[in-house]
């Protein structure tokens, strides 16, 4: 079974196996996680992006789906880009959020890797609701067939942190 961390502080910091982006779905660098990662990793990423869009994803990286690149120079091995769903009161996209986690999962195992970071997907410049993300995010993780041995998720604020680490009680 996968074992919950969670940190508040800056994902583009932390040594994991795998760090996931919360890219939209160009690839190509945005704002909040997105720009974060790609700034901080430098152009190697941004590079292997442009790859992608050039081969399998030239109209870009679906709505729940993951993809992998290299890392940069950040202090992981690779980076799994997600493209989460806006928010909507209308529609309910909670499978789509729930997809980028389980994906991305699967996308870490077929990279080995056993430690991977997530930022809360969707629920900043998105608009997703951060309690009901952070129950989406743990139900999925804590319910996925993965290899990974330990999800770590990297918050960036107390709010955030604490609607995680209630997520994570409501599970026990």
């Amino acid at each position: 079974m996968v074992r919950i961390t969670l940190v508040r502080g800056d994902i583009t910091a932390q040594q994991a196996d795998a760090i996931v982006n919360a890219a939209n779905s160009s690839l190509l660098g945005g704002g909040g996680v997105d720009g974060a990662i790609h700034r901080k990793g430098g152009p190697e990423i941004l590079a292997a992006c442009e790859d992608l869009r050039r081969g399998h994803y030239g109209k870009g990286l679906p709505t729940g789906r993951a993809v992998a690149t290299t890392a940069g120079r950040l202090a992981a091995e690779h980076v799994i880009h997600t493209v989460g769903p806006v928010w909507s009161r209308e529609e309910d996209r909670s499978e789509l959020l729930a997809s980028c986690y389980r994906e991305s999962l699967r996308v870490a195992d077929e990279l080995g890797a056993r430690t991977v970071a997530f930022p809360a997907i969707s629920t900043g410049i998105y608009g997703w609701p951060m309690d009901d993300g952070a129950r989406i995010a743990v139900r999925t993780v804590l319910s996925a067939r993965t290899d990974v041995q330990e999800v770590r998720f990297v918050l960036f604020d107390e709010a955030a942190h604490a609607a995680f680490e209630a997520a994570v009680e409501a599970t026990r």
